[in-house]
């Protein structure tokens, strides 16, 4: 493996995706250094570190996770590139519905761009709402414990806000744009992984406090814990890495067909499933309705809202049991919206392929349907698994949520297919030169 990272440098074109990808997320870094005018960075950072310790938490969490630790100090690139994903699945939701959408996207490059454009239009509208709402919520004492966030509250802070806070995200997915069209591509997810990567310093730096033996104000672990952490990463790792690139191959046999003097069809091939379809979607989708009550209660003075963030909490077995539902629905929502059987099922019918053993037309989508079924439980229950870990090894080890965060949940499972994804990208480079790749046997699988 480690000659294939030199031999990456070998290859002048592909040494040049790699730095300039490496230029784009050095400038996104310091973009995420650059605060916004009119707040108060140290308080609001202050406010997210005791958030953090409670293990309470709103959306606002989730979304400083995917912004690199920008929210918590509310610079320029403080919504990240949540605005992009959100209006990135609104536009997959609304093609499954609209007939429209779906007609455009089977329209190949000219439809994809079309979409491409819409997402875009999406993603300003949605940041605009956004960071207006985080205006407001920004200037509300009630929602930090009586601390002043904001100096001069009013319109001039709050279009100020909007204007910075939308330029900011727009100018991440241009980022992410150019990373795909002259980096090593996956730019909006190298996007989101550099930024989660980006707290490990952190998460390290709190970890040898809690092993360094002149510190008593924390409470210490000892090193035999430290190697059980250890494997036990190595082991989530794996598993994340093997369930993501997971497949159940269906069998598919295409009929011979003579047309002519020439002979079409009559080879077999196979059609994968994957186990996780969602992947990362499912917890983000649980993750915000989960949050949802809490963060409507720091804006409105509800006490329905209060006392159902109050019930579900981090920590209590309502949280973790409706928190599993919802991981769970959301895997097989989602993948129903990807993955249709009956489309599937007729593609197949056309080209003359069938699965050995089942008949074409209904009864392979029902036989598509009924695997995809089997298999998407077994993901769902693993994506549940990863998604409450990091609360169980802070219980377990007594460690922060920081530290714990780095063991499973949202972060891991984005930070190992992305790299996955990105080796694949960078394999395909070496195997084209004719170089080897990273594994001597076989080959990777990205995520699609």
């Amino acid at each position: 493996m480690l000659a294939a990272f030199a031999n990456c440098f070998k290859i002048p074109e592909l040494k040049k995706k790699i730095l300039f990808t490496l230029g784009i997320i050095i400038v996104y870094r310091i973009g995420c250094f650059l605060p916004t005018p009119g707040v108060n960075g140290a308080v609001l950072a202050e406010f997210f570190r005791r958030m953090q310790t409670s293990g309470q938490g709103t959306i606002f969490g989730i979304m400083n996770m995917f912004s690199g630790g920008a929210l918590q100090k509310l610079t320029i690139f403080a919504l990240g590139i949540m605005p992009y994903i959100s209006s990135s699945i609104i536009m997959q939701l609304l093609t499954a519905v609209f007939p429209a959408l779906e007609k455009l996207a089977k329209e190949g490059h000219a439809g994809y761009m079309k979409i491409n454009q819409y997402t875009r239009y999406g993603t300003l509208f949605l940041s605009a709402v956004q960071s207006f709402f985080i205006a407001l919520w920004l200037e509300n004492p009630q929602a930090f414990h009586g601390l002043q966030i904001v100096s001069n509250p009013g319109w001039g802070f709050r279009l100020m806000t909007v204007l910075t806070l939308t330029t900011g995200t727009i100018f991440l997915m241009w980022l992410g744009e150019q990373i795909q069209e002259k980096g090593i591509g996956n730019g909006i997810s190298l996007v989101i992984a550099a930024g989660i990567i980006s707290a490990a310093p952190s998460a390290i730096h709190q970890l040898v406090l809690l092993l360094s033996p002149k510190t008593a104000t924390v409470q210490q672990i000892q090193p035999l814990t430290l190697v059980i952490m250890c494997v036990l990463l190595v082991g989530v790792i794996l598993a994340i890495t093997l369930i993501t690139q997971g497949q159940r191959k269906i069998p598919v046999q295409y009929a011979r067909r003579i047309v002519g003097r020439k002979v079409y069809g009559g080879q077999s091939t196979y059609l994968p499933l994957k186990v996780d379809t969602s992947g990362v979607i499912a917890i983000i989708f649980a993750q915000s309705i989960i949050l949802f009550p809490a963060t409507v209660a720091s804006f409105i003075p509800n006490a329905a809202f209060r006392h159902f963030s109050e019930v579900i909490v981090r920590g209590h077995l309502p949280y973790y049991i409706t928190y599993g539902i919802l991981i769970i629905f959301f895997c097989y929502f989602y993948t129903a919206i990807v993955f249709n059987p009956v489309d599937v099922a007729e593609n197949m019918k056309k080209h003359g392929g069938f699965i050995p053993g089942v008949r074409p037309g209904s009864p392979t989508a029902e036989y598509l349907d009924f695997v995809l079924t089997r298999i998407t439980l077994a993901g769902a229950v693993f994506v549940c698994v990863i998604a409450i870990m990091p609360d169980a090894i802070m219980a377990a080890f007594k460690v922060p949520y920081l530290v714990a965060s780095f063991f499973g949940g949202t972060g891991v499972l984005i930070v190992v297919g992305v790299m996955l994804d990105t080796m694949k990208q960078i394999e395909s480079h070496l195997l084209t030169r004719h170089y080897e790749g990273f594994m001597k046997s076989g080959q990777l699988k990205a995520r699609r």
